[in-house]
C-alpha cells in the first residue's frame, strides 16, 4: 500500500459493522436458528455462526444450512434469505450491543474532526436499523450496505462510494474492520487498514496484513495517529 504523501490532516474513517462496532452474533444466530428449526434442521451455535460472517446475509444463510448438512440450490436459497431478513429485521438489536468503548471513541473521533462512515456487507435497511436503534446513526455521514452498490467488499467500490458521500479523498482515509474483506477492500481503494482482534475473523486478525491490529476499540485514535 502506498504511504508516501500522507499527512496528519483529519482523515475519513470507514467502519465495518458486525464484529467491529457491534456484537451482533446473538441476534443473527437466533434468527438463523429459527429458520433452520422451521425446516426441521438443527440450529447453529453462536461461535460457529460467527465464523460464517462477512459476506452478507445470503452467504450466512447458505453457510448455516451447509453447517447442518443441507446444501441449498439458488432457487432454495432465495426464499430462505427473504424469510431470514424478515425475521431478523423484526428485532435486530434485541441482544446486539456496541462493543466496549465504541460510543465514547466515535465521539472522540468526531470531536477531532474525522469524518465517519459505515460500510457493511449486511443489507442497508438492516444496517441503518441497527445504527438507529442503538443511537449510533448520528456519528456517520455515510452508511452503505451490501446492496447499496453493485459490488460489495472486498471490491473497493463500497468504500470509494462512502468516501465520495463524505466528500473525502482516499488519501489519509482508513478502513476499520475485522475481516479479510475489509483489508482487501481498503487495499484496492488505496486506503490504510486497521483490524480489531476481537471480531468475527476466520483467518485470525494477525494474518490479514492490515496496517495495524488493535485489541480494544479505545486504541483506535492512537492507531490512526500512528498511521497519519
Amino acid at each position: 500500500m502506498k504511504s508516501g504523501g500522507r499527512n496528519s490532516a483529519p482523515c475519513a474513517v470507514v467502519f465495518d459493522l458486525d464484529g467491529t462496532l457491534v456484537h451482533s452474533i446473538p441476534d443473527l444466530a437466533a434468527a438463523l436458528g429459527e429458520i433452520l428449526a422451521e425446516e426441521g434442521l438443527a440450529t447453529v451455535p453462536e461461535d460457529a455462526a460467527a465464523m460464517m460472517m462477512g459476506d452478507g446475509v445470503a452467504k450466512l444463510v447458505e453457510r448455516g444450512f451447509a453447517h447442518v448438512g443441507k446444501i441449498l440450490s439458488p432457487a432454495e436459497l432465495a426464499p430462505l434469505v427473504e424469510r431470514f431478513v424478515a425475521r431478523y429485521g423484526e428485532r435486530p438489536t434485541l441482544l446486539t450491543k456496541p462493543y466496549p468503548d465504541v460510543i465514547d471513541t466515535l465521539q472522540q473521533l468526531c470531536d477531532a474532526g474525522h469524518r465517519l462512515a459505515v460500510c457493511s456487507n449486511k443489507h442497508l435497511s438492516l444496517t441503518k436499523a441497527i445504527l438507529r436503534e442503538l443511537s449510533m446513526d448520528g456519528f456517520f455521514g455515510a452508511v452503505l450496505g451490501g446492496d447499496s452498490v453493485p459490488k460489495r467488499k472486498p471490491a473497493p467500490e463500497p468504500l470509494l462510494t462512502a468516501l465520495a458521500q463524505l466528500g473525502a479523498p482516499s488519501e489519509n482515509a482508513v478502513m476499520v474492520g475485522d475481516s479479510h474483506n475489509d483489508v482487501a477492500a481498503a487495499r484496492a481503494a488505496d486506503m490504510m487498514s486497521i483490524v480489531v482482534s476481537y471480531g468475527y475473523c476466520r483467518e485470525g486478525a494477525a494474518n490479514l496484513s492490515a496496517d495495524r491490529v488493535i485489541d480494544d476499540f479505545s486504541d483506535l485514535p492512537g492507531a490512526i495517529r500512528e498511521l497519519s
